[in-house]
Formats: C-alpha cells, structure tokens, sequence
C-alpha cells in the first residue's frame, strides 16, 4: 500500500488492516519455518507495513 492510500483510511479501517495484515504475517512465518517460502522478503514487507499502519494510526488518535 502506498502512503497516500494508508491516509486515506478511516481508524476502523485501520485496524481491520492491521489485523489481516498480522495474521498474514503469522501464516507466512510459519510457512517460511515449515518449508522455505518463494519470496522470503514478504516477511519484511509485511512487517513494514504493519508499521506504517501503526504510525498512521496513532497519528489519527492524537489528533481526536
């Protein structure tokens, strides 16, 4: 996602994608523990992403 679209999401919206987003990252850690994934950078994209919603997030509560 791109910062513009993080932005653009309501706090409700936020958090709803910070939950899939966490339990993506937990499917995709305990495959790359099963067996090697294709794309073991997906675990790093993730987490920044997760990030980058938190921040957003917080920015959002402070405001109100």
């Amino acid at each position: 996602m791109k910062n513009s679209e993080i932005k653009a999401l309501s706090v409700a919206e936020l958090k709803e994608k910070i939950s899939s987003e966490r339990e993506a990252l937990r499917k995709i850690q305990f495959a790359h523990k099963i067996s090697s994934i294709e794309n073991p950078m997906r675990i790093n994209q993730t987490r920044k992403l997760i990030a980058k919603l938190n921040t957003e997030l917080r920015a959002k509560e402070l405001q109100k």
